[in-house]
C-alpha cells in the first residue's frame, strides 16, 4: 500500500523487489502496526517523506535472505529508527535518536505496509516468544516510545497519561508493574478508552478537560494536542515533569509562568534508541505486557488510518498480511 502524495489515500501497487545491500535483511511481513506517526505522514503534518513511500514502522516478519545477525526464518521486528551515521556527537554519546542524519522506517525508508520489507539488520530486534505477531507489532513503536517517555519522566509515584491509545495502554502496564499509580485522561466522553484504562490498572480515568482527583508527580502526553501541555502542568505538583511523547503536536497555547514555576520540567521525547528496544523487549514478557489490538487486512490500510484519526481504535491498530 503506497503513499504517492501526502494528503491522498494509499493505493495498492506492485513494486520491484529492491536489491539487498550489505548488512540488509529481507523479511516476509506478517503484521505491521498502524501508528499515529503514519497518520501524520499521510496527512502531510510531517514534511519531506520519501515519495512514493511504503508506510509502516512496527513490522513483524520472518527473514527470507540476507544479513548475518538472524537465521533464515527467524522472527524479527523492525522499528522507527532505521539507520544512523554512528559518527556524530549524538551517536558517539549514546543519543543516536538525535542523529541529524538518521533515517526512519516508513518515512525515509520503505516500511511494512507490504508483503515484504528490507531493513538494516543492525536496527532490527528479535521478537520475544509469547507474543503473537499481531500482539508484538505495537511494542516496536507504541511500546518503545512509551517506555522511553516513562524512563525520562523520572521516578513518579503518581503518573498521568494523556491520550489512552496504543502507547498509553502499554506504558500503563509497565508503570503498574513498577508499583506506580496511573491516572488516565482521554478525549471527552470516550467511555471505551476510559474503560480500557481501568481494566489495565488505572485507578482513575476521565476526560482530558478534567483535573485528576489528586496532584500528579509526572504526566506523559501522547495525544498530539498542544492545549494539553498547560493542562498537564496544572495537574503536576512542584518538581513534577511533563513529557511530550509525540513526534508532532498542534501549537501549544501560551500559559502563565506560574504553571512551570516550582521546578516543574517540560520536555519532549524524540524517536528511540536501540537500547530502548532491547530493554523493553526483555521486560515485556516478564510483566507480562498484554497488547490489545484491532486488526485490518493490508488492503484496508486506509480504513485503519481513518479509524485511528477518528479515535475508533481500542488499544492499537495492526495490519495483517496474508500469505
Amino acid at each position: 500500500m503506497v503513499l504517492e502524495a501526502q494528503g491522498k489515500p494509499l493505493v495498492e501497487r506492485e513494486l520491484p523487489r529492491p536489491e539487498l545491500q550489505p548488512g540488509q535483511v529481507r523479511l516476509r511481513v506478517h503484521t505491521c502496526g498502524v501508528c499515529r506517526t503514519d497518520l501524520h505522514i499521510r496527512d502531510g503534518e510531517l514534511p519531506g517523506p520519501k515519495l512514493p513511500l511504503v508506510l509502516g514502522h512496527q513490522i513483524v516478519g520472518t527473514t527470507i535472505e540476507g544479513g548475518a545477525a538472524f537465521a533464515a526464518g527467524q522472527r524479527v521486528g523492525v522499528p522507527w529508527l532505521g539507520w544512523t551515521c554512528g559518527e556524530c556527537r549524538y551517536c558517539r554519546s549514546g543519543r543516536e535518536n538525535l542523529c541529524h542524519r538518521a533515517r526512519f522506517t516508513g518515512y525515509h525508508l520503505d516500511g511494512g505496509y507490504a508483503a515484504e520489507a528490507v531493513a538494516d539488520e543492525r536496527y532490527c530486534f528479535e521478537i520475544p516468544e509469547g507474543f503473537a505477531d499481531a500482539q508484538a507489532a505495537p511494542l516496536l513503536c507504541a511500546g518503545l516510545i512509551g517506555y522511553r517517555s516513562l524512563v525520562l519522566a523520572g521516578d513518579p509515584g503518581r503518573i498521568g497519561l494523556y491520550g489512552f491509545g496504543a502507547s498509553a495502554h502499554i506504558v500503563a502496564q509497565v508503570a503498574r508493574s513498577q508499583g506506580r499509580r496511573v491516572f488516565a485522561f482521554t478525549r471527552d466522553g470516550d467511555d471505551a478508552a476510559q474503560s480500557l484504562a481501568r481494566e489495565l490498572g488505572a485507578e482513575w480515568a476521565g476526560d482530558s478537560s478534567m483535573q485528576p482527583p489528586e496532584e500528579l508527580d509526572a504526566a506523559i502526553i501522547f495525544a498530539p494536542v498542544g492545549r494539553l501541555v498547560p493542562a498537564a502542568l496544572r495537574a503536576v505538583g512542584k518538581g513534577g515533569s511533563v513529557v511530550c511523547a509525540g513526534i508532532h503536536m498542534s501549537d501549544i497555547p501560551s500559559f502563565p509562568y506560574e504553571l512551570l514555576w516550582g521546578e516543574r520540567v517540560l520536555r519532549s521525547v524524540a524517536n528511540l534508541t536501540r537500547r530502548d528496544g532491547k530493554d523493553l523487549l526483555a521486560l515485556a514478557p516478564r510483566i507480562p505486557v498484554r497488547t490489545m489490538v484491532q486488526t485490518f487486512p493490508l488492503a484496508e490500510a486506509e480504513r485503519a488510518l481513518d479509524s485511528l484519526r477518528a479515535g475508533r481504535i481500542r488499544g492499537a491498530a495492526v495490519l495483517v498480511v496474508e500469505e
